[in-house]
């Protein structure tokens, strides 16, 4: 550690331009590019520029938030010597890989920062942005902790952005010193990354409404992505439950309304009058009430997300968006077909972690049915998964399952009485045609209560 009294002295020897700092980026490197608001922005700009230069680099993220992809992407769309891989894909990682140029890395999320440590994943240099140096010395990390420490134990050599627009995250392990850092790049202050949410369907209003009637007042929430958490975060904010508590993969908006109504107090077991998390995404909104505020705690996620402690909170709660479900109850949260959407992320973490709380539910939410590009109606409850679709939650672990049509609790169930309750809940245009596939499989009785 530097003396506080020589801490403008080392800072000075380590500045640098984004320039410089994509100089030493050199043949057969792997870099990390950061994840979430966190990602670098002046630096990705500066190798962009050496586009012709880059031969057989490997450009690593773990979550990406940003409106387009990498510059150093856009870049060298015709330089096949660099190659992108991700921990969850986000829509522009799906266009990198549809154009054959990213490729994605599975794993439980609670696994992340040990597989950057401990699997031969060495990472030649990590770049990120971070808060600007405070008087101890330390960079924050924002509000992204999440395996960050395992992409920087995992570095050869560290380069940070500073943003004086990251907000300052309190929590677990947030800080960085300057003794850590190889080179400091001052960025040129790039607004954050924001994720904004799609105002709720009706078809996603219905199944939260479902979700929602089941939590119990002293429960803690781990909410997902997209519109139908944020319509179950007002929908909680609305309703007479009480003594809300945040334990969660991905901090948004949603927390934000249950706080202001009210609603959010951290009386739980562990962590008390603290929001967990260990990354955030979403509106300014979301990041100003992030800034310096205590009750908000960021974490690496082998904490959050540790099966044993979501275990230890009781009335945990789960709730996470799927792609499609078979009658076995098997669930694909990642992919379409062969084609990867997003990612494992969290969702087994905490299905399993919910599954060994007191009182705690999973729950993983679709729309009955959807429109292929041949504009025809599919259900989305099937008698299997789509040819090379991947099981994100295997059956044996599966709780919830939750359509605009109801919900179906499948834990403890034989074969035969989840088909029953899936069909329950599928589309009632598809649900003679699951029957059939029931009987052909062998799992229905004929004293179903359907028949």
């Amino acid at each position: 550690m530097y003396k506080v009294s020589n801490l403008k002295q080392e800072y000075k020897k380590k500045l640098i331009t984004a320039e410089q700092a994509a100089a030493m980026v050199k043949p057969g490197d792997r870099l990390h590019f950061g994840l979430g608001c966190g990602s670098i922005v002046d630096i990705d700009r500066a190798i962009a520029k050496r586009a012709g230069e880059l031969k057989d680099i490997t450009v690593l993220s773990t979550v990406t938030i940003r409106e387009k992809p990498f510059e150093t992407y856009l870049a060298t769309e015709s330089n096949d010597q660099v190659r992108f891989a991700s921990a969850h894909f986000s829509g522009n990682d799906r266009a990198m890989s549809k154009a054959g140029r990213c490729w994605y890395i599975p794993m439980m999320f609670c696994e992340l920062p040990f597989l950057w440590t401990n699997n031969n994943n060495d990472i030649d240099i990590a770049m990120f942005q971070v808060a600007p140096m405070d008087e101890h010395g330390n960079f924050n990390l924002g509000p992204q902790v999440a395996d960050m420490w395992g992409v920087i134990k995992s570095a050869k050599k560290i380069i940070v952005e500073v943003n004086e627009n990251m907000p300052i995250a309190h929590g677990y392990q947030t800080q960085l010193n300057l003794y850590g850092v190889d080179h400091v790049v001052e960025g040129t202050n790039s607004p954050l990354a924001e994720l904004p949410a799609k105002d709720p369907s009706d078809i996603d209003r219905k199944i939260a409404g479902h979700v929602v009637e089941k939590i119990k007042s002293h429960s803690t929430l781990q909410l997902g992505i997209g519109s139908l958490p944020l319509c179950i975060g007002q929908m909680i904010a609305d309703s007479d439950l009480r003594n809300i508590n945040a334990h969660t993969e991905m901090f948004t908006d949603a927390y934000v309304d249950l706080f202001n109504a009210g609603k959010l107090t951290g009386n739980k077991p562990i962590d008390k009058g603290k929001a967990v998390y260990t990354f955030a995404g979403g509106s300014k909104r979301l990041y100003d009430f992030i800034d310096d505020n205590p009750i908000c705690c960021n974490a690496p996620v082998d904490y959050v997300n540790s099966i044993a402690t979501i275990a230890r909170i009781e009335n945990f709660v789960s709730v996470n968006s799927c792609i499609q479900v078979d009658l076995y109850g098997q669930v694909c949260s990642e992919s379409a077909g062969h084609q990867q959407i997003s990612g494992t992320g969290g969702q087994l973490d905490f299905v399993l972690g919910a599954f060994q709380s007191d009182g705690g539910q999973s729950f993983l939410c679709t729309p009955s049915t959807r429109t292929n590009a041949k504009g025809e109606v599919e259900s989305l409850i099937s008698a299997a998964l789509a040819p090379g679709a991947i099981v994100t939650t295997p059956r044996m672990a599966t709780n919830y399952i939750v359509t605009e049509y109801g919900a179906a609790d499948l834990k403890g169930k034989t074969t035969w009485e989840r088909a029953e309750l899936l069909i329950g809940i599928a589309h009632p245009d598809f649900r003679d045609q699951l029957v059939k596939d029931a009987e052909r499989m062998g799992i229905w009785k004929n004293t179903s209560k359907l028949l």
